[in-house]
């Protein structure tokens, strides 16, 4: 009787996006014009690296980044439903899948004291260089069509679940919560018996609403939050039954 919790990062366990956050360092709070349209769909991590150079060469420094970063506020009641989370681990492993990298998340959690919860932390790999630099590479490499270049959360989600059935580990339920338009390859992924859980108003409810409406569902259940005591009110349900 284990349950797994997915989440994403971004506009899901915080209320904003990590890395459109950070250009709040830069100067004048904002990126010159070149920078912004440099950007190409699909390849979101290489226009950040290209981002976190500008703000090195600008002289902005790894304590005032972590600053900024602690700043963003968490999504309303995301508090409490991690502190749920936490104090039921026996009955819950939690990852997050997310497309912000491992600078951001493990100053936001630990800043918060919520890194404990997770178990693990999947996504694109950053750290500072010899010269003061952020840097931050692809998660991995992949063949989906549907996903970004730097990383497709379905094949994060099936082989993280392949390594805990090695291990002897497996769920009774999966629930994904999570927001945006890369959450829904690993949603599609999902059975039957499972549940995706897309934020009110956001990318995910919509794509998945579309699929509704053109005859494919996805197969999960489906069950939209607008606050994360929504999530906290199934989650109490789910252990009860």
């Amino acid at each position: 009787m284990k349950f797994l919790l997915v989440f994403d990062f971004d506009h899901t366990i915080i209320d904003e996006n990590s890395d459109t956050w950070i250009v709040k360092c830069a100067p004048e709070r904002k990126l010159p014009n070149g920078l912004r349209n440099s950007y190409q769909p699909g390849h979101w991590t290489d226009y950040m690296g290209r981002v976190f150079v500008y703000l090195g060469d600008n002289g902005v420094k790894e304590d005032e980044m972590k600053r900024t970063m602690t700043t963003i506020p968490f999504t309303t009641g995301m508090i409490d439903l991690l502190g749920f989370i936490g104090e039921n681990k026996e009955l819950f492993d939690c990852i997050i899948v997310s497309d912000s990298n491992t600078v951001f998340i493990d100053w936001i959690l630990k800043a918060a004291d919520l890194h404990k919860v997770f178990d693990e932390v999947f996504t694109n790999p950053a750290a500072f260089s010899s010269t003061g630099y952020l840097t931050v590479q692809h998660f991995h490499a992949h063949h989906c069509a549907k996903c970004p270049k730097n990383l497709c959360k379905r094949k994060v989600l099936k082989e993280f679940l392949d390594k805990q059935l090695e291990r002897g580990v497996s769920y009774t339920q999966i629930v994904y919560i999570g927001d945006g338009g890369n959450d829904l390859c690993p949603v599609m992924f999902l059975k039957k018996n499972d549940i995706a859980m897309p934020r009110q108003g956001y990318t995910l409810e919509k794509k998945i609403s579309q699929l509704a409406q053109s005859l494919s569902p996805v197969q999960c259940s489906v069950l939209v939050w607008s606050s994360a005591i929504d999530i906290m009110s199934y989650l109490k349900l789910l252990i009860k039954e």
